[in-house]
């Protein structure tokens, strides 16, 4: 979990300072579709799915809410590139291996550069807080932690509106406060739409 955490901090430190250069050397162009100082709010589901030992195919249908806060003021950043802070808190249904729920929260830092106008490819990674109702092998309790990260890209639909569709990867972990802990990973499919305001 220690190089994992090591490894986004230093990504994360990677991204701001190219921020800060691209916004020093002006080379970002003006884009109409991304206003400086936003925040969002967003609507996002999907799909993720996993194997645990014994039980067989781990499913899980997400609803989470993406609450997010532009960083580039804290950078005196205004190039046109998307460097967000998000809580994404979740409640999440768990289809298989039979019906369950997962409840918690990600803290996210999310990374997009424009391609166009509307179009905006996106990194974004971080860990959570996560309760799961189901009991697995893999974990000894059901309060866990989470980290992950995504890639995917951000259209935007009008000035204050935009849908995403990302591929995000999901660690599930104890980090090894208790035995056993070998963890639940799963893969996911997520989209959904957000407004600036």
């Amino acid at each position: 979990m220690h190089k994992r955490i090591s490894l986004v901090t230093l990504i994360l430190f990677l991204i701001f300072t190219a921020s800060s250069a691209l916004a020093e050397d002006g080379k970002s162009a003006k884009v109409a579709y991304f206003n400086y100082g936003f925040k969002e709010f967003g609507i996002f589901s999907g799909y993720h799915w996993g194997k645990l030992k014994e039980q067989g195919h781990y499913q899980v249908i997400p609803v989470m809410l993406h609450l997010g806060f532009d960083m580039r003021p804290l950078f005196k950043n205004k190039s046109n590139i998307l460097l967000e802070f998000m809580l994404e808190p979740f409640i999440n249904t768990v289809i298989g291996p039979n019906n369950n729920a997962e409840i918690g929260n990600n803290f996210l830092f999310k990374f997009g550069f424009p391609l166009s106008e509307r179009l905006y490819p996106y990194i974004a990674g971080g860990c959570g807080l996560i309760y799961l109702t189901l009991h697995t092998r893999e974990q000894a309790n059901q309060f866990n932690f989470t980290d992950q990260g995504e890639v995917g890209i951000t259209y935007f639909l009008r000035k204050n509106l935009f849908a995403s569709i990302g591929y995000r990867y999901r660690h599930i972990s104890n980090a090894s406060i208790e035995s056993p802990n070998s963890g639940i990973n799963s893969n996911s499919v997520i989209c959904g739409v957000s407004f600036l305001y």
